[in-house]
């Protein structure tokens, strides 16, 4: 079973999940989206091998510390390919928000129903073509790494380079609301929360 731990990384709080396996003493980062020092450090702490950095997506502030650990830890970073032109736009991508550049990562492709280190992915576009969230199963029960995709409460947006709402409401209600209600739910941004709270009660998306 799967052990987590998230918290929030850079000015726009983006939440860096930490999945590992205790017995195995493997696991992976998702969304290492800046403060390279303080994701080393919690990785460090728990004690377990990094095999690989994993994206929801690719906007800048999923994917500012990627290249340091990237480079620190000798471990591949994927990330869906749809979202290839975003890596590709960074510079314009950091200049949009008035904020400093990021390095570029190197990007292995990943694809719907591959799994990584017991997380399946989920390929959701909308929020952007390449959006992915990440399925599987935790010491407390189902997990979803949702990324940008669904918020408590709220969905990403589309009117960012590359969104689409139709697009986005087919991937919440298809691929996500099918899940179990009682899969927990680690968003991109701010709290947790369960597919069965979003299905009832989303403003924007219901089952």
């Amino acid at each position: 079973m799967l052990n987590f731990e998230t918290f929030p990384v850079g000015p726009l709080s983006c939440n860096c999940v930490l999945v590992w396996d205790a017995a195995k003493g493997t696991g992976v980062v998702v969304d290492p989206g800046d403060e390279a020092g303080k994701i080393r450090q919690r990785v460090e702490a728990l004690g377990f091998k990094v095999t690989a950095l994993l994206h929801t997506h690719a906007h800048f502030d999923h994917v500012g510390a990627t290249r340091e650990l990237q480079d620190l830890w000798q471990c591949p970073a994927y990330l869906h390919p749809a979202d290839a032109f975003l890596i590709e736009s960074l510079p314009m991508q950091t200049g949009m928000f008035g904020m400093k550049s990021v390095p570029t990562p190197e990007m292995q492709p990943l694809a719907h129903g591959e799994v990584f280190h017991d997380l399946t992915v989920i390929h959701t576009p909308g929020h952007s073509p390449g959006g992915c969230c990440f399925h599987g199963h935790g010491v407390n029960g189902a997990l979803l790494l949702s990324g940008d995709t669904l918020f408590q409460g709220g969905v990403g947006r589309t009117d960012l380079l590359g969104g689409h709402w139709d697009q986005l409401e087919a991937s919440i209600r298809e691929e996500l609301y099918t899940l179990d209600d009682a899969t927990r739910v680690i968003p991109g941004h701010g709290p947790m929360t369960t597919l069965g709270e979003e299905a009832l009660d989303n403003s924007f998306v219901r089952r």
